[in-house]
């Protein structure tokens, strides 16, 4: 069954997130945002492959869809640029109320990723300002883009959303998951097995959470959950452990002459919190 009446829309930072959640895009086909264009270090966009991946979907692109590169995204970090965010919150926070948007759907805080982090803090900023309107309500949902994709606390299953997509659907997310983001699948696959190398193995042995099933390797993608997010505005929850995997794996590039710095935690992501909730505090959607 479809998930809300009304506009519903999912927020990623990365094009290639959203196939996680095939069977739910099936049934809703969204206005999808997504921040950057996927390019990374090897300069390839993946906005194309996605375009055409929605469009068999009926899903249609936001208004901010690509509009930057992870570079800008790090830059804009490193530099404290915080305006940069803070508009994307106030484009957010428009849209939601103006179409009006009833359900938002995005990135969780993983600490795998800085840009994945960021994507989430704007778009909880950005439900709490739509949120202050008279009469309007935006329900806020997250997933897991990189743990499991049946990892929820226990707390929070009961108003989680799951699904459980039937053998036809389930191939179908295969079969476009190979098509459109072949690299992607590919990495997902090797992290499934013991020798696996690579950022993804490595993140998921060393701060991977378990799921709620026993399913193992493609089968747990059958699986679709999406747990009502939590409101705070910090850039980590506390049961995080200190050293976050982006700040571990910076440091290896760092030294590999791939990155000129590291972004942390709290020399980064939390002074951008704090200045978003400033930001919120003094504005009104």
């Amino acid at each position: 069954m479809a998930m809300t009446e009304g506009t519903t829309a999912l927020i990623v930072a990365h094009p290639g997130h959203e196939i996680r959640l095939h069977g739910w895009l099936e049934l809703n086909s969204p206005l999808v945002y997504i921040l950057t264009d996927g390019s990374g270090r090897a300069g390839k966009s993946r906005l194309p492959a996605t375009s055409r991946y929605l469009a068999t979907l009926r899903a249609k692109p936001g208004s901010i869809f690509g509009r930057f590169t992870d570079q800008d995204i790090y830059q804009a970090l490193l530099n404290r640029k915080f305006e940069l965010f803070t508009t994307l919150v106030d484009e957010l926070c428009d849209a939601m109320v103006r179409l009006p948007i009833t359900c938002v759907v995005g990135d969780a805080i993983e600490g795998y990723n800085p840009t994945h982090d960021v994507c989430r803090l704007i778009i909880n900023c950005a439900v709490a300002g739509a949120n202050r309107s008279n009469g309007h309500r935006v329900a806020n949902y997250d997933y897991p883009v990189i743990n499991r994709p049946d990892s929820c606390p226990a707390d929070l299953q009961e108003r989680a959303i799951w699904l459980s997509l039937d053998e036809p659907a389930f191939s179908r997310k295969i079969a476009a998951a190979q098509t459109y983001y072949p690299e992607l699948f590919a990495e997902v696959e090797e992290s499934l097995h013991e020798y696996g190398k690579g950022p993804l193995r490595t993140y998921l042995d060393r701060y991977g959470l378990p799921g709620v099933t026993t399913a193992q390797g493609l089968e747990m993608f059958r699986v679709e959950c999406l747990r009502p997010a939590a409101e705070q505005r910090e850039p980590i929850h506390a049961s995080k452990p200190v050293r976050l995997f982006y700040e571990v794996h910076g440091e290896e590039q760092v030294r590999s002459g791939n990155y000129h710095h590291t972004i942390r935690h709290r020399e980064h992501l939390l002074p951008l919190a704090e200045a978003m909730s400033e930001h919120l505090e003094r504005t009104m959607c």
